[in-house]
Order: C-alpha cells, then structure tokens, then sequence
C-alpha cells in the first residue's frame, strides 16, 4: 500500500475524531525519515507519526503552552506498519485505535482535568506537582525515567506520594552532603517553585519537603528562604510527626418513639 495514503487515511480518521472535541489540525512538516500530522486544542497536543527507519506508526500528546506544544510527548500507542506488505485494513485498525486513544473516558477526563488545571494555574500559578517534580531532574537525573513511569502509570500525578518516595530521600542524601552555597541554590530553586506554585505544590514544598530535610541544616534553610515561604514553612513544622486524628462521631439523639421502647423494657423488668 502507497505509504502517503495510508498515512493520510489514518491522520484523516483521527482528524474526525478531534474535531469534534474542539481540535484544529496546524500545519507542520516532517522530514526525511518522519511524516507528521498535529492536532491541538487550548490544553493538549495530540500527533500521529510515522517512522520510516522503524515502520512505527504512533500516536501521542502532550501539553500545550502560549507558544504551542510543551514537546515533552507521551506516547499512547505503536503499531508496525510495513507499507509493502499491509493494506488498508491494517491502516483502518490503527486508526480505530488511535481514536479510541483519544476518545475514551480516560482521553476525555484527561482533558478536563487540563482545561481544569490551567483555569487553576491562572489563579493561583503555574508551577504544579508534576512541573515541581521535574525541576528536579537537573539535580537527580534518574527522576525523569521514575517520572515518565508514574504519567504512564498514574492519572492524575500522585503530586504528594511521588514527593515523598522519589524525591525526598534524593534530596535528604544531597543535603547531608551540601554545603552551605549548595543549600542556597536549593533554597532560590524551591522559593521560585513556592512564588509561581498552585495550593498544592506549595503545601509539597513546605509539608512534603521542607519538612523532612536535615535537622542540623534547618538553620541554613532559614537563612536563604524567601520571608514567605520562611512563615509558610514555620506554620507547617507545627504537623511534623503529628496525626492527626478523626473526629469522634456524634451521638445520634433517640427518638420519641424509641425512649417509650426503653421505658417500656424498663418497667417490664
């Protein structure tokens, strides 16, 4: 089967689809060994490539910013499309895929939690957990493989329990060896992450990882933190090492009807 026409079958198929979720198809080239369609809406990106050198034919998304897609692609699905010997059979099995990749509820409530986040973001800031933990990767390069695996695996990011599994013990091994010009970079890293954070990127860096650091270097902390994080950061230690326990449930008032029954069962002892 001509390549060209597969492709265009199968972009032509997932064009339909996000259409009428409210996507627009952008004009974009590929190159020598890339064909390359894209599809974007106020919140997300989704494309559909073909490499030529692999015979892979994928599909994937990522964010969207002022300037156009975030480029930080996850792939959604890869299927082997030989041109010499598949047809257009195997061209309408990997769209119907694709579609169902970017239809489903999963893709739907993807979606909305995006539109929902961004509407946040412009609230409160745009520097959420996900954005948080990958600041990171400049100082533990190991994290982008644990990050990619917890998008692919988890919806939303687990913000909190990704913080306190993977980047916590990272940061309390670093920080047993710092110095103190090193705990000042880190210190301007989490006070910039703290001024553009949502609500909860700020309660990670303060509860989650301010928190858990080095007792011997909390004064280093105190000294090089912004006068805002400093207060926020003095009203978390208050719940470190604190349960906090739940409320006892009210005793339910008897009825009427069900003081007679007692008095009744009284008497008739």
């Amino acid at each position: 089967m001509d390549l060209l026409k597969a492709f265009n079958s199968i972009s032509d198929k997932v064009e339909g689809a996000l259409t009428a979720q409210g996507y627009s198809k952008q004009k974009i080239q590929g190159n020598d060994n890339e064909l390359v369609s894209l599809y974007t809406s106020e919140t997300t990106a989704y494309s559909v490539v073909y490499f030529k050198d692999k015979k892979h034919m994928v599909m994937r998304s990522c964010g969207m910013t002022d300037e156009g897609p975030d480029n930080e692609w996850k792939t959604l699905a890869t299927w082997m499309f030989n041109p010499e010997e598949d047809t257009q059979k195997e061209a309408d099995s990997i769209a119907n895929d694709f579609i169902e990749n970017c239809t489903s509820s999963l893709a739907i409530k993807r979606m909305k939690s995006a539109k929902k986040k961004k509407k946040n973001n412009e609230d409160e800031g745009n520097a959420d957990p996900l954005f948080l933990a990958k600041r990171f990767v400049s100082y533990f390069p190991e994290l982008k493989d644990e990050i990619t695996y917890e998008e692919e695996n988890y919806f939303p990011f687990r913000g909190v329990t990704f913080t306190k599994t993977s980047v916590v013990p990272k940061l309390v091994e670093y920080v047993n060896k710092a110095n103190k010009k090193d705990v000042s970079k880190l210190c301007a890293l989490l006070d910039k992450q703290y001024s553009n954070g949502n609500l909860d990127t700020r309660s990670i860096i303060t509860i989650v990882i301010l928190n858990n650091m080095p007792e011997d270097k909390h004064d280093w902390f105190k000294e090089f933190l912004s006068e805002d994080l400093n207060k926020a950061w003095g009203a978390a230690l208050k719940y470190k090492g604190k349960k906090v326990k739940p409320a006892k449930p009210k005793k339910k008032k008897t009825t009427m009807m069900q003081r007679l029954q007692a008095q009744q069962q009284q008497q008739q002892k």
